[in-house]
């Protein structure tokens, strides 16, 4: 059941529909506005669209690379349990 949570990001009000608590929501809202915070810091950047733009970019660089990470962790397992399959299938040719 989608519920309503009103949160605020740089200082404007929004009421976000959404099937997650809204503690869950509150705590997005608080990332969001702490990467737009650490940008108006770091970068200087007076406009707020291109603030929330260069946080955003941060923030996509980060989850990509954590995705990618993840991805090539799967692919390292699934090619170990494989190789330890085919050892086990044929064990006289395993190491050599």
């Amino acid at each position: 059941m989608k519920r309503t949570v009103p949160v605020t990001i740089l200082g404007q009000q929004y009421v976000v529909r959404s099937e997650a608590s809204p503690e869950d929501v509150r705590r997005v809202a608080d990332f969001v506005n702490e990467r737009i915070e650490e940008v108006a810091a770091s970068a200087r950047v007076a406009d707020s669209l291109n603030m929330v733009v260069l946080a955003l970019l941060n923030v996509a660089g980060a989850y990509l690379e954590v995705r990618e990470k993840e991805s090539g962790n799967r692919i390292e397992d699934r090619l170990e349990a494989l190789v330890d399959r085919l050892e086990r299938a044929c064990p006289e040719r395993a190491g050599g």
